[in-house]
């Protein structure tokens, strides 16, 4: 039995998430329903981070166990004819004879970065639908920025955490949010040892709301310590959220890509 990695880039706003759903309109569907094409074989599928409805991917990393025969770069191009144009197969590794301790795509990684792009101009912008979030009004990013910086470390997280989070711990460690702007747009990097549900979302949502002015940045440290979820602005839509990185031990020789942060 290999046990294959596949790093994995897609648009997700055709699609209801990353997890398997009875109307089969997913991601991890359509991964796996390329793969039994290719492969001819049923497989399973695992993936670094379950993204939602309408959340993007520059590198989501998934693995699956199989006794078919192939090399890396036939795995790459075989799945891709399968998959449609919003998912494709960027890289494929190897790694060594599945044991109680090897790789697992979710459980090796060490920490996860993701992107949110903003479009921060006065009117929309229709070729950027469903690719960036958009905010209309002028942001201080020096004053987000300083909010960021209060969340920052390990944390009770339950103030940034949806309803239907699964997480058995709202404890994370947050090592960095960097904030920047590039012209017309600012990109919100976050990178944690893992994420609760909606958090980035969350998180995003209440830097913006200090951004325009309606906060001080030390409000964001009152509400991460009060820990409750109606204290904090309202959770920010799907569109510019990119999964961006998995960290894993480079004892494993995964062939990852450098994700800029900007993915236009």
């Amino acid at each position: 039995m290999k046990r294959i990695v596949l790093g994995l880039q897609y648009d997700g706003s055709p699609w209801q998430g990353w997890q398997t759903q009875p109307g089969g309109l997913t991601v991890q569907d359509r991964l796996e329903a390329a793969l039994h094409k290719f492969s001819c074989a049923p497989q399973q599928t695992h993936c670094a981070g379950r993204t939602d409805a309408g959340v993007h991917a520059l590198a989501q990393v998934v693995h699956f166990d199989t006794d078919v025969e192939r090399d890396a770069a036939s795995w790459v191009r075989g799945v891709n004819a399968f998959l449609p144009a919003s998912i494709a197969v960027r890289w494929a590794a190897e790694v060594p004879a599945v044991t109680p301790d090897g790789f697992h795509a979710r459980f090796s990684a060490r920490a996860r970065t993701y992107h949110y792009v903003l479009y921060n101009h006065r009117v929309r912008a229709p070729l950027l639908e469903g690719r960036v979030g958009w905010v209309f009004r002028p942001l201080d990013l020096a004053a987000m920025q300083q909010a960021a910086d209060l969340l920052a470390g390990t944390h009770d997280f339950s103030a940034f955490r949806s309803m239907q989070c699964q997480a058995k711990s709202p404890v994370k460690t947050l090592r960095r949010i960097e904030i920047s702007r590039r012209a017309d747009f600012v990109i919100l990097r976050f990178e944690a040892n893992a994420f609760l549900h909606h958090m980035v979302r969350n998180l995003v949502g209440s830097l913006v709301f200090v951004g325009k002015g309606k906060a001080s940045p030390a409000w964001l440290g009152d509400v991460l310590a009060c820990r409750e979820r109606h204290r904090a602005a309202p959770t920010f839509s799907p569109d510019g959220l990119y999964l961006a990185k998995i960290d894993y031990d480079a004892a494993w020789g995964l062939p990852q890509e450098a994700a800029t942060g900007f993915p236009f």
